[in-house]
This record gives structure tokens, C-alpha cells and sequence, in this order.
């Protein structure tokens, strides 16, 4: 664990048992680490989108008297200089800003590559290697599987739910799939919930990129790496998400013996196509 603001915010909350009320509040702590310390509990809840009595619920749960006394326990453990200079940005600008910061905190998180060197490990020994990203969660895992397909021998993209999800799933496993990569983002969906419920009970292993540590696949999540999404516009940007399934794809690679050589072979051949246009 790092020492960034976002990681000693998730530290004060591990060990918690969190209702999905107070997991959206520790999400949006983590998202904003270098503010929370001087927010009150209104503009925190505003933030979260919740109700002031539930920060101050959270605070107890915590283990703190209140709000106030979780605050000042932040700003004596945690901290950090309120930034300022935000009113010089216009809307889409402090968009930016926001993507910039999480892809701030990512970079810290990776300081400590075990989790995502152990999560290629998994993911390169799986064969197939299901990779499922449903509603705003599709674009991610498509473009983990495209580049992936170039370095292992079977990916198999899981982009659309309904009934058939299970039949492919089971399919996945009879043919020897030993885990599932999951790209799970808000608003999260009971489907994909159900979905890592079921790879599990198959004996899948789960390793999932969210947007944060306490969404709701953490608990139906064998390995799960957060990278948070901006919320500053009227639909989430997922850059940290995009660079994070990049930073896997990269660990994947790596544990994989013939990567470079099935990456040679392609070059060959599109070049012998004409594939692109040089």
C-alpha cells in the first residue's frame, strides 16, 4: 500500500462491513483524497449523492463520534495542501484536471506491482480467458480483448448479458478456463453482479478492474484493482480504467513465453497484407 492520500483513505476503511450507502461515500472519499479533509459533511454528501445524515452514520460506523472527529482525524493523519486554482478552469477543463488526478492516484497504487503482476500471472494461464465488460464496462473490455487476442492463444469477449451469459461462461470453463477478467464501472449492473457469482461458483477465478475498492463486485471479486472514473461530466470518462486494463494486458504479456514471437508473427503477416497504410 502506497502513502498517497486515496491509500490511506482506503486503509481507514478496510475491516469496515459498509452498507452500499457508506461504499458510495468511501468511493467518492478516495475519488477526491485530497479534498475530503476540508469538506464538510454537506458539500460530502453533495458530492456522494447522499443525504448529511448518512456522512454522519458513515463517521460512526467508522468509529468516530461524528463527522467533525473524522475530519479531524484526516487532517491530522492524512495531511494535505486544499487545492486551489480550480475556479481558473471552466467545466470541461476541471473535467481534465479531475482524469489527470485519478490517473495520479493509479500511478501511485502501481507503485506495488504485486497485485497487478499476480493478476497477469492468472489471466496468462487461463486458456481460454474470458474477458466480460458489460453496458458502460463494454468498450473497456473490447479493448483489452482486441490487443490481447495479438499475445494469447484464446480470448474470449463476453460484451452482451442476458441468458446466453451463463451458457458462455460454462462454455468457457468446459474448454478449460481456469479465470475470468472482469471490467466492471458505474452504474453497476445486478447482471454483472450475478454474472462473477456464477464464474466463481464454476471455479473461475475473478479478477476484476473497477472503479473503486468498495464497488459492488468487490465481495464476488477474487482479485480486484480499482482506477477511478471522472464524474465531472454528464457521463463518466474511465481513462485511469483504460490505462489500468493496458497496465494487465503489459503484466500478461509478460507471463507469457511466446508473447513477442506471436507479436513478430503478426507484424509479418500485415505487413504481407498490406494491413495498414504506413
Amino acid at each position: 500500500m502506497t502513502d498517497s492520500p486515496a491509500a490511506r483513505l482506503q486503509q481507514l476503511f478496510e475491516g469496515h462491513r459498509l452498507t452500499p450507502t457508506q461504499r458510495r461515500i468511501a468511493h467518492c472519499m478516495v475519488r477526491r483524497a485530497a479534498e475530503v479533509p476540508f469538506l464538510s459533511s454537506v458539500e460530502l454528501a453533495e458530492l456522494a449523492g447522499v443525504s448529511q445524515p448518512s456522512v454522519t452514520r458513515f463517521a460512526v460506523a467508522l468509529g468516530f463520534d461524528g463527522y467533525p472527529a473524522l475530519r479531524r482525524h484526516l487532517r491530522e493523519v492524512a495531511p494535505t495542501e486544499q487545492a486551489v486554482g480550480q475556479g481558473e478552469f471552466n467545466e470541461y477543463q476541471q473535467a481534465v484536471e479531475a482524469e489527470i488526478e485519478n490517473l495520479r492516484h493509479l500511478a501511485a497504487a502501481l507503485a506495488d506491482p504485486a497485485p497487478v503482476e499476480r493478476a497477469g500471472q492468472v489471466l496468462a494461464a487461463s486458456r481460454p480467458l474470458p474477458v466480460l465488460g458489460l453496458r458502460a464496462a463494454a468498450a473497456q473490455a473490447y479493448g483489452f480483448a482486441y490487443f490481447a487476442a495479438k499475445v494469447h492463444p484464446d480470448v474470449r469477449l463476453l460484451d452482451e448479458g442476458g441468458t446466453m451469459l451463463a451458457d458462455r461462461i460454462d462454455a468457457a470453463v468446459r474448454a478449460g478456463a481456469s479465470a475470468l477478467l472482469c471490467f466492471a464501472l458505474p452504474r453497476h449492473s445486478r447482471e454483472v453482479v450475478e454474472a462473477l457469482t456464477y464464474a466463481r461458483a464454476a471455479g473461475l477465478t475473478v479478477v476484476t478492474v473497477a472503479d473503486s475498492a468498495f464497488a459492488p463486485v468487490a465481495k464476488v471479486s477474487d482479485l480486484l484493482i480499482p482506477a477511478a472514473v471522472g464524474t465531472g461530466l454528464a457521463f463518466d470518462t474511465a481513462c485511469a480504467p483504460m490505462l489500468l486494463g493496458r497496465v494487465l494486458l503489459e503484466s500478461m504479456a509478460d507471463a507469457l513465453p511466446d508473447a513477442q514471437s506471436r507479436l513478430e508473427e503478426f507484424d509479418t503477416r500485415a505487413a504481407e497484407r498490406g494491413l495498414f497504410v504506413e
